[in-house]
């Protein structure tokens, strides 16, 4: 099965996964999506990621993290970028969901990264998607 936006595909699998509070997710193994989980994990969304070899492209399992009480640590994953319409925005333009609280994740020359270590590389790029 081909699928034509592979960020999409990942974050709602995520989303799905939160709903019914599963425990890890499977989702495919790209770069991009290598470098949104890499940023989910250092500012503390989910608890980590492994590659799975299966002899093609590799799966990507996700393992959420949940709170004592059993939230989920995410409440909302929105795709800003989409094959359609890409979203490019300066360092200086950045958003900043929830007044710093939560994270934009934005693709830059320097890699997928957030919008705080965005801001202090001093680079833009394209907006990806934001978390809250």
């Amino acid at each position: 099965m081909a699928i034509n936006d592979p960020i999409a595909d990942m974050l709602t699998r995520i989303r799905n996964a939160l709903r019914n509070k599963a425990k890890t997710v499977d989702c495919v193994n790209t770069k991009v999506c290598r470098g949104i989980a890499g940023v989910l994990r250092d500012e503390g969304y989910i608890d980590g990621f492994d590659i799975i070899e299966d002899g093609r492209q590799g799966v990507m399992r996700v393992r959420i993290r949940y709170t004592a009480a059993g939230e989920p640590a995410l409440h909302s994953l929105v795709r800003e970028s989409k094959p359609g319409r890409r979203v490019y925005r300066g360092v200086d333009d950045l958003p900043r969901p929830l007044q710093g609280l939560g994270v934009a994740i934005v693709s830059t020359p320097k890699g997928v990264l957030s919008d705080r270590k965005a801001r202090e590389a001093r680079v833009g790029g394209e907006l990806l998607c934001t978390i809250e």
